[in-house]
């Protein structure tokens, strides 16, 4: 058995535990992170470096376990845990994002990180406790990396800012920062804001960033008691010879087709050269070329030193632009004739066309987690074929980087969607990028944004988003240039992808990566306020072309309409054995959902929902004495008719109030499915409505009851104080 290490640390009020050596001891490390009742297990492995490898394979999985939570899936048919769900699939970028900077470029050994969530206890976020156990599990490995990293959420409460909130916490904060940190520098950053200003998520990193020091300096100290060294490694070189030839190459044939803007942009552009190079070295010495790792590693820091010396000294970019400038803007509505909302966004040769869906909230996706079930009403989906960028690639399910990229622009989107109460819709946007060339994320946030005012959708305010990128100089970081709307070769070759999408008023989502140790605070703060000034002139433009949404939803959208009745009277509108409400499903073609507090959703063609909504409200309408009705004569009986005024609800008219004068048989005066016009005469004890026809009533107000005989008798002749009895129907036999 190995040694076992457990330290302890108050972070948040909270105390956080890191173990090692009691679990999965045959890993390079293994590390429990307990934060609460949260409890996450982290594992590093790494393996060998392949032959001619060329890429790093770096591989992060985020296990999630229904057991953490207690829970056995509700499926009657699927009991143990299936695909990662979207959550988990998020956490995992997320800490993939955080930690593959930090690796060597030359290390090529294949390296796993497993994080298995073994406990959630509802209040305190495996994610973060994930971030910390993965970074105290790689900087106690002998696993070559350059960290501490610490991962902290950051909330804003009262003016002020809490470490880790809780879910409870977290309702009363409009900020949610998850800050990953080296050192005083930030390696990664994701937010959701409710439209916050730009000087409180500065001031917010800033203190996440304070905070971070002590989770650093309490991983290091970890690291220090496992007392692991860290592992050599052979790293594969060219010959100085073969490297300077492999440079001339570059320069004189591949470098000279960047001074053309349209090659330079192009996405697909870097594949082709690493392609014409392997070809060029192939085809000199089929016996003794380099590794594919090694000409891309070369062509990829040729190509970013050429892009550094043309922004960092001339302040232009490769297609003209000058650092602050945005790319041509285009943006277009209503452009498919059969959805619900379209919008066409683009910003250079970046296209994205966003497109609405509109349904009833009894189609909003139910999610099964640890922590239980939810529901979700706003979805917003990203795809992104090869045609957009030029390539034939297999088609299949959404990888990582399209559930990344929808759920991006759904956080972003997320603060100004009506609340179900303004507008009883389930929402769905499916953003189809139909050309990219850097910022799709960011243009489908735009996009979407024009396709919810197309559909109708009341939203707060209009999103945007961009990407800020930075260059720096390669030894000194303190020398850099910030870029707007970054373009695909800035964003491949430069040093940072600084996503922000928000309103006029403020942010509403961040993420952030670099492939540099860190990036320091004063850069994000220039980001943030280069972000806000795009931001503005891409608001500008989604206005010129739709000023406001529109006032109505469109005619092939479903009418939803929402009717909340006393729970008592749940029963009444289904009837016995769903009678009743199958028979308003049948008649009006409405879909009807009907929850245990009372509310009642009915969705379908205008008329059909219009008619289900005033039956049931027919249905749980209480007549009240004095008002009057129109409704067809639905059964006749000896001593009455039976007419219906409300659906699915009748009332009693005695033969003596059918009409001024003595009436002999009911037939003579109203026949089955005739309209008459009624007025409620009274309501006995037992509910039963009495009625009277209109007019009738007055006699009985000014003498009394009259027998069959046209004799006033006052008072009823049964004792009833004018009143018919019911149970008078019992005595007779039934006709039919």
């Amino acid at each position: 058995m190995s040694k076992v290490i457990q330290k302890e640390l108050s972070l948040g009020g909270k105390t956080l535990t890191l173990e090692t050596g009691k679990l999965a001891t045959k890993a390079n490390a293994a590390v429990i992170a307990k934060y609460g009742e949260t409890v996450v297990l982290s594992t590093v492995v790494a393996g060998k470096a392949a032959e001619n490898a060329s890429f790093f394979p770096l591989a992060v999985d985020y296990e999630e376990r229904l057991y953490a939570g207690g829970k056995i899936s509700t499926s009657r048919f699927i009991k143990r845990e299936g695909r990662p769900t979207e959550e988990a699939v998020l956490t995992a970028r997320k800490i993939d994002r955080s930690i593959r900077p930090l690796f060597p470029s030359d290390y090529l050994a294949e390296v796993q990180v497993i994080i298995t969530v073994l406990s959630v206890d509802q209040e305190n976020d495996p994610d973060i406790v994930a971030l910390i156990a993965t970074s105290a599990a790689l900087t106690a490995s002998d696993i070559p990396w350059k960290g501490p990293i610490s991962g902290l959420r950051i909330g804003r409460q009262n003016g002020g800012f809490i470490v880790n909130p809780t879910e409870s916490e977290k309702k009363f904060s409009n900020l949610d920062l998850v800050l990953v940190v080296r050192e005083d520098e930030i390696v990664m950053v994701e937010a959701n804001a409710d439209q916050v200003e730009e000087e409180s998520v500065a001031a917010a990193i800033k203190f996440g960033i304070e905070e971070s020091k002590k989770v650093n300096k309490f991983i290091e100290e970890f690291a220090k008691s496992v007392g692991n060294q860290k592992q050599d490694y052979v790293v594969t070189k060219l010959e100085p010879e073969k490297e300077k030839q492999v440079k001339e190459f570059i320069t004189k044939k591949l470098l000279k087709e960047l001074e053309d803007p349209k090659i330079a942009l192009d996405e697909g552009w870097f594949g082709d050269a690493l392609e014409e190079l392997k070809a060029e070295f192939i085809k000199e010495n089929e016996e003794n070329n380099p590794a594919p790792k090694l000409l891309a590693d070369i062509l990829d820091e040729e190509v970013s030193d050429y892009l550094r010396n043309l922004i960092l000294k001339s302040k232009k970019r490769i297609d003209g632009r000058s650092p602050d400038e945005l790319r041509e803007l285009t943006s277009d509505v209503g452009i498919l004739p059969r959805t619900h909302g379209t919008g066409l966004f683009q910003r250079g040769d970046t296209q994205v066309l966003s497109i609405v869906t509109l349904a009833s909230p009894a189609l909003q996706q139910l999610i099964e987690s640890m922590e239980g079930e939810e529901t979700k009403r706003f979805m917003h989906h990203y795809n992104f074929p090869p045609f957009s960028v030029g390539e034939v690639r297999r088609l299949g399910s959404p990888g990582r980087r399209e559930i990344g990229h929808g759920a991006l622009a759904e956080r972003a989107l997320v603060p100004v969607i009506p609340s179900q109460e303004e507008f009883p819709y389930t929402i769905r946007i499916v953003s189809e990028v139909l050309s990219s060339a850097g910022s799709t994320s960011m243009a489908s946030a735009t996009g979407s944004t024009l396709a919810l005012m197309d559909a109708g959708v009341p939203i707060k305010e209009p999103v945007a988003g961009i990407s800020i990128g930075l260059v720096t100089e390669k030894e000194d970081k303190s020398k850099y240039l910030t870029l707007t709307d970054i373009a695909y070769q800035e964003d491949a070759q430069g040093d940072m992808d600084f996503k922000v999408a928000g309103t006029k008023n403020g942010v509403t989502a961040i993420q952030m990566d670099t492939k540099l140790d860190g990036v320091p605070a004063k850069i994000i703060e220039e980001a943030l306020e280069k972000a806000k000034k795009a931001r503005v002139i891409i608001i500008d433009k989604i206005l010129s072309t739709i000023p406001v949404s529109r006032s109505a939803i469109s005619k092939h959208a479903p009418t939803v309409i929402v009717v909340k009745i006393d729970p008592s009277k749940i029963g009444e509108v289904i009837g016995s054995g769903g009678r009743t409400i199958n028979r308003i499903i049948g008649e009006t073609g409405a879909a009807i959902d009907v929850d245990d507090e009372g509310t009642i959703t009915i969705s379908g063609e205008e008329d059909g929902a219009r008619k289900a909504a005033s039956w049931i409200e027919g249905i749980v309408k209480e007549a009240q004495v004095g008002e009057e009705f129109e409704g067809p004569v639905k059964r006749i009986l000896p001593f009455g008719a039976m007419v219906e005024i409300l659906p699915g609800k009748e009332g009693l008219v005695h033969i003596s109030r059918l009409a001024p004068h003595r009436v002999e048989k009911v037939e003579d005066v109203v026949k089955i499915g005739q309209v008459v016009k009624v007025k409620v005469a009274e309501i006995d004890d037992q509910g039963r409505v009495n009625l009277a026809i209109a007019g009738v009533e007055k006699k009985f107000e000014a003498g009394g009851d009259r027998g069959r005989d046209g004799v006033d008798r006052g008072p009823d002749r049964r004792g009833g104080g004018g009143r018919f009895d019911r149970r008078d129907q019992r005595r007779r036999p039934k006709r039919y």
